[in-house]
């Protein structure tokens, strides 16, 4: 097995460590599969803490002691440590509960302080895989009392002594199946089924139960098989997939969705298994008929944007194609020139709004656009020995607004390069970087080079073409500078910048 690499001792890691991944890397004797398998424990276990009522902290051996390297609080109970207590060592507080855990044969009984009036209740058991102990994981709640008061809470702490069992014995979570990260991912706070072996109901909480009469359900629902009973919601023409039907019988640790008229569930099944045998199931429920109805919303105006954006494509494409046939019936001269420049500016604006109608975002990733308006200016251009061309750095993501002016001010300096740089042929070299503003935002900077003669003499931006005009106009709209210079040894380079807007404005 490969092992999780550790940085040399002269490190100091004091500031840098506070994420898991940060204190598995320096945990000795820690495989990447112990790694993996912890990080999908802590993915997960919200449905620990939740089930327990609890606190959880995941504790790591480093070379002075266990450290605390990952805590969760409960979303169905009042929180035991409102500090964070990434990083601490246990002994201040917890005395030797993690040491003693680590060593025991199973999980450490309950021990109880005194924290102001209230009674803490603390736990801890061992986190193993193939026989060894990787972790201790710790339970924290508060209360003063061992007898739960409602069915609900005995089913839940029942639940989360099942799993924690199967924590230790390395059976969950489940190497190789997806956590519960997804979006609309039911939880606890949701609803909670348990199943026992056949997949009939053995407990329903109140919020599951009002998930599956929401569908339609008007029956007892602890009792029933849970197969069955959503089997029955369906139309008579359908079935359940067979995804549906193993997360519902309990036997695969999936996640799986259906749908009734307008209203939809989400089911995800964790397979509950004790002495290496299935024992049940724990089912969490969710009714996310409003989550799939904003979806669905959502995606209505993505495509209806995209179709806007395919459609301003064409009708530019169309104005294009009318300038070009205008132009043919003109004798060669300044008119017919104008019509050129004006087709190529459209298609450059077609080329930018063709990159938004292929996806949903309101950004576009420049560098594709710049990389084939180079292309196609340089084979355009009608040059004895060819033209030379490269593009380095990233443009990155843009806005399309942004977008589509920096696209015509780089398919200006191109095109003037190409025509007035290297006539006869040579290079043509195209370099963007992006870097962070204080203000928000990020500076794109581009320089255009080629290795032609350099300027004329005089050259004077403010009275040059329409072309150059225009450039100068849209960078200082964009909040840039541009300056045009000689290039070493030979030829002009033509630098500007445009502070370009957050793309989550």
């Amino acid at each position: 097995m490969s092992s999780v690499t550790r940085p040399g001792n002269g490190d100091d890691y004091s500031l840098r460590v506070r994420t898991l991944a940060d204190f598995l890397r320096i945990t000795p004797g820690l495989t990447v599969e112990d790694a993996e398998a912890l990080h999908l424990l802590v993915e997960d276990w919200h449905i620990i803490a939740d089930l327990a009522f609890s606190d959880l902290v995941l504790w790591l051996e480093q070379e002075d002691g266990w450290v605390a390297a990952a805590h969760t609080r409960p979303g169905t109970a009042p929180m035991v440590f409102v500090e964070d207590i990434i990083g601490q060592q246990p002994a201040p507080t917890f005395g030797d509960l993690v040491e003693e855990a680590a060593h025991a044969d199973g999980p450490v009984p309950h021990r109880v302080r005194e924290r102001g009036q209230d009674l803490i209740r603390e736990s801890a058991t061992q986190v193993r895989r193939g026989g060894r102990v990787v972790a201790v994981l710790s339970v924290h709640d508060v209360g003063s009392s061992e007898q739960m008061h409602t069915r609900l809470e005995g089913n839940y702490v029942t639940l989360s002594d099942d799993l924690l069992t199967m924590v230790t014995d390395g059976t969950w979570p489940i190497a190789g199946t997806s956590s519960g990260a997804r979006t609309g991912s039911p939880r606890v706070g949701d609803g909670v089924i348990r199943l026992d072996v056949s997949g009939t109901v053995r407990y329903a909480s109140p919020n599951a139960i009002s998930a599956i009469r929401q569908l339609g359900h008007q029956g007892r629902v602890e009792g029933q098989v849970l197969l069955h009973l959503l089997t029955a919601l369906t139309d008579h023409d359908s079935q359940l997939d067979e995804g549906m039907s193993l997360v519902a019988m309990g036997r695969a640790p999936w996640r799986a969705d259906m749908t009734v008229g307008e209203s939809a569930l989400a089911v995800r099944a964790i397979p509950l298994v004790r002495d290496r045998s299935r024992a049940g199931a724990l089912i969490l429920l969710r009714n996310v008929s409003a989550l799939r109805r904003r979806s669905d919303e959502m995606m209505t105006r993505d495509e209806t944007i995209r179709e806007i954006h395919h459609r301003v494509k064409n009708n530019l494409q169309t104005v294009a194609a009318l300038l070009r046939m205008q132009g043919r019936r003109l004798p060669e001269g300044p008119a017919r020139g104008a019509l050129a420049e004006s087709e190529r500016r459209i298609g450059v604006i077609a080329m930018i709004y063709e990159a938004l109608s292929t996806g949903f975002a309101q950004a576009l990733d420049f560098d594709e656009v710049a990389r084939r308006g180079l292309q196609a200016i340089v084979e355009v251009a009608s040059t004895q020995d060819g033209i030379e061309s490269r593009l380095t750095g990233s443009f990155g993501m843009m806005r399309a607004e942004d977008a589509t002016s920096v696209g015509l001010i780089l398919s200006e300096l191109v095109q003037n390069a190409a025509e007035h740089g290297v006539p006869n042929g040579g290079r043509i070299y195209v370099e963007a970087e992006r870097t962070g503003h204080e203000a928000g935002g990020e500076i794109l900077r581009v320089s255009v080079v080629d290795d032609g003669p350099g300027l004329p003499a005089g050259f004077r931006p403010s009275r040059a073409g329409l072309g150059t005009r225009i450039v100068t106009s849209m960078v200082h709209d964009l909040g840039g500078q541009i300056r045009w210079d000689d290039a070493a040894p030979t030829g002009t380079r033509v630098r500007f910048s445009a502070r370009l807007r957050p793309l989550e404005s």
